[in-house]
């Protein structure tokens, strides 16, 4: 940035925002240009079904979501457009596929081990024969 130019179209106070945004557009286009050499179905079929969701689901958002920095940067209020239901709505699949990967990573219940540590690990009262017979062995010695 010490080399460059400050424009004084805008403020300079906005300069290094604009900067990083700049930064931020070229970053996503290299991304891109790297999503768009692979074709999709060769992806695609390297992955699980759920890894094909996840991709179909983060592409969907983020196109979605360039969609709505372009309304803002027309003057449109991407509140008020329909664009807004549709990222709710991918939001929406985005949080039942990771309740899906969490249920998945969840440890597995053995509930015979379980009931029988439970089991083992309960205090149990003795019954009052089996203490009388353990006092009178104690009072003899």
């Amino acid at each position: 940035m010490a080399g460059e130019e400050i424009n004084e179209d805008y403020p300079v106070e906005i300069h290094e925002y604009l900067s990083a945004f700049e930064n931020s557009i070229g970053a996503v286009d290299e991304m891109l240009k790297t999503m768009m050499s692979v074709s999709r179905n060769e992806l695609l079929q390297k992955l699980d079904p759920l890894e094909q969701a996840k991709v179909d689901l983060v592409s969907a958002y983020t196109l979605n979501s360039m969609f709505w920095v372009y309304l803002a940067t027309q003057g449109v209020n991407p509140k008020e457009h329909p664009v807004k239901q549709e990222l709710e709505r991918i939001r929406v699949y985005m949080n039942r596929v990771k309740e899906i990967t969490d249920k998945k990573k969840a440890g597995k219940l053995d509930r015979g081990a379980a009931s029988r540590f439970v089991k083992n690990a309960l205090w149990e009262p003795k019954s009052k024969n089996a203490s009388k017979v353990a006092n009178k062995g104690k009072s003899k010695s």
